[in-house]
């Protein structure tokens, strides 16, 4: 009897283990080598990531089991992604912590280092990451220090950025220094905007004599940053898998604080002229078209951390100087792997009660087979 009961324990802990490991590890590389795959472009393409609101908890809020979790989904969801897909370069648009607005020196820089073991890439893969609102704060809590740690820690000397990717060009936007209400950062912001906006010009006509090199041929700049373009509300998206629930894409969006302003939406597009737009924030995927003389897509992209959406996703990019090509990689959903989870939960128990007497039934009909046969 003992002999009996120890093996249907070592089978039902083969079971929990097996169980486990296909939720914590499997699933992630399952679902991306399945499911991912970089949208189909010249071979000479670049390819990026795209990631937003990854929301890393501090010490005021959150469990620690709920931070540990939520921590373990997001490290294993993106490295299985690098590690299969490889990409050339990856964006973090922001809020990359969830109470970095209000931290400490010291535990900001803690932030930073648990950032760093959980998104690690290659020395090959370079990595930009743009300051969210939860990171540095919104523009009326923003203090010259906290934007100085930012900067420190990922590299972000400009509020208006551009980077070359073999010849596609990038502009690294800080939505917060949109405000354009005449302060220090506002100012310097709407400086650099109009100091990029002229070496784009100028090398658009082909002149040798720029003032400022943009460092490769022109072709139209992307547009990275952590708000979305201006919009009345989520009900201007084209139709998605990660949309928000239909009650939140009715709610209309507050200039300034869910989206940018008309106006400065009107003067990125104005200045810039972007093949596309990316952005994050709202927590979930949009995609708009917007028309006119510079006609292009913007995409929101959902959150990555399974706090703010049980269906986190990630954008897959293929640039040349020429397009954009855009797929999303819908990471593991959190619903389903807690069904996983249950299921095998009620299933484990069954098993390990009813295991006597499924045998018991199953001699019993292998001794009717018999007298029949």
């Amino acid at each position: 009897m003992a002999r009996l009961l120890k093996r249907r324990l070592a089978r039902l802990l083969f079971f929990v283990a097996a169980v486990f490991v296909f939720n914590e590890f499997l699933v992630y590389f399952l679902v991306v080598f399945f499911s991912c795959g970089w949208p189909p472009l010249s071979e000479s393409a670049t390819h990026a990531f795209v990631v937003a609101d990854t929301h890393l908890l501090g010490l005021r809020k959150g469990h620690w089991f709920d931070k540990l979790r939520r921590e373990w989904q997001m490290h294993r969801s993106f490295q299985s992604a690098v590690s299969i897909l490889q990409p050339d370069a990856v964006f973090f648009l922001g809020d990359i912590f969830d109470e970095g607005q209000w931290s400490t020196p010291q535990e900001f820089k803690r932030y930073s280092q648990r950032f760093e073991s959980l998104f690690s890439v290659a020395d090959s893969t370079k990595r930009f990451v743009l300051a969210g609102n939860h990171d540095i704060g919104f523009h009326y809590a923003i203090s010259p220090q906290r934007v100085a740690w930012f900067s420190r820690e990922f590299n972000r000397t400009r509020f208006v950025d551009h980077v070359e990717l073999n010849g596609n060009h990038f502009v690294l936007l800080n939505s917060m220094s949109m405000e354009r209400d005449g302060c220090r950062l506002c100012a310097e912001a709407e400086y650099e905007l109009r100091e990029l906006s002229k070496a784009f010009e100028c090398s658009e006509r082909g002149s040798s004599s720029c003032e400022n090199s943009i460092g490769a041929p022109y072709s139209r700049p992307i547009l990275m940053q952590h708000f979305p373009l201006y919009r009345e509300s989520d009900i201007e998206c084209a139709d998605d898998l990660d949309l928000a629930p239909e009650k939140l894409r009715k709610e209309p969006f507050r200039e300034k604080w869910e989206c940018l302003s008309k106006e400065s939406t009107s003067d990125l597009i104005r200045l810039l002229k972007p093949r596309a737009a990316f952005g994050g924030h709202t927590h979930f995927g949009c995609q708009k078209w917007w028309s006119g003389l510079s006609s292009f897509w913007e995409y929101s992209v959902s959150s990555f951390s399974w706090r703010n959406t049980p269906l986190p996703a990630l954008l897959l990019l293929s640039i040349t100087p020429e397009s954009v090509e855009v797929s999303k990689c819908l990471l593991p959903n959190e619903n389903t792997v807690i069904a996983i989870y249950c299921l095998s939960a009620v299933f484990g128990i069954f098993m390990f009660l009813f295991q006597r007497a499924l045998r018991r039934c199953l001699r019993r009909l292998c001794s009717v087979f018999k007298l029949v046969a």
